[in-house]
C-alpha cells in the first residue's frame, strides 16, 4: 500500500510539475513584444507573380551625426550619384571629372583629372536653377564650401571656356 500512495504522490507531483511549466509559459508569452513602426502609408499589392505587403514613411526616427556624415534610423535613404550630361571633346583630352561625397553634409570635393585646369570652372545651382556659386578651378582638387547651403538638391556644372562639360546632381543633408 505504501507504494501505490508514492505512485499518487508521484503523479499528483507531476500534474503540479506541468501546471506550473503551463502557468509560467503563458506568463512569458503574454509579455512578449514584437517591433513596432508608426507608418504614414501602406497597403497590399497582388499580381500574377505573388503579393506584398507595404508601408511607406516614418513619422518619427532619429538622426546621428558624424564628422563626414550622418544617417537617420528607420528611414530609407538614396544615396544617388548622377551626371546630368557628358560631352566629350577630343580638343579637350579630358580623363575623369567626380565629385565627391555625394550626398554632402559640409564641404564638396570637385576632382577634375586633368594637367591645365586654367579654362576649367564650376557653377553651383540650386533646384529652382539660381546660379548661387561660381569659381574658376586653380587645380585639379577643389573644395566647394556648403555649409551655409539649406538641406536640398544642388547641381554642379563643370564648364570649359563656354562650354559645359559635366553635370552633377548634388544632395545637401
Amino acid at each position: 500500500m505504501n507504494s501505490s500512495y508514492e505512485k499518487i504522490i508521484i503523479l499528483m507531483r507531476h500534474k503540479r510539475l506541468k501546471l506550473s511549466a503551463v502557468f509560467l509559459l503563458g506568463i512569458a508569452l503574454t509579455s512578449l513584444q514584437a517591433q513596432e513602426s508608426v507608418n504614414a502609408t501602406g497597403s497590399n499589392a497582388s499580381g500574377s507573380g505573388g503579393s506584398v505587403s507595404y508601408s511607406v514613411g516614418q513619422v518619427v526616427y532619429t538622426t546621428n551625426t558624424g564628422t563626414n556624415a550622418s544617417v537617420a534610423q528607420g528611414v530609407q535613404q538614396p544615396c544617388e550619384i548622377f551626371t546630368i550630361t557628358e560631352i566629350e571633346n577630343i580638343a579637350i583630352s579630358l580623363v575623369q571629372i567626380s565629385a565627391y561625397p555625394n550626398p554632402v553634409t559640409n564641404y564638396l570635393e570637385l576632382f577634375v583629372e586633368m594637367e591645365n585646369t586654367e579654362d576649367f570652372s564650376f557653377q553651383l545651382f540650386d533646384i529652382h536653377g539660381r546660379l548661387l556659386q561660381t569659381q574658376k578651378l586653380t587645380n585639379s582638387n577643389t573644395q566647394i564650401d556648403m555649409t551655409d547651403y539649406i538641406p536640398s538638391t544642388y547641381f554642379i556644372k563643370v564648364i570649359s571656356g563656354n562650354q559645359s562639360l559635366k553635370e552633377f546632381k548634388i544632395i545637401k543633408n
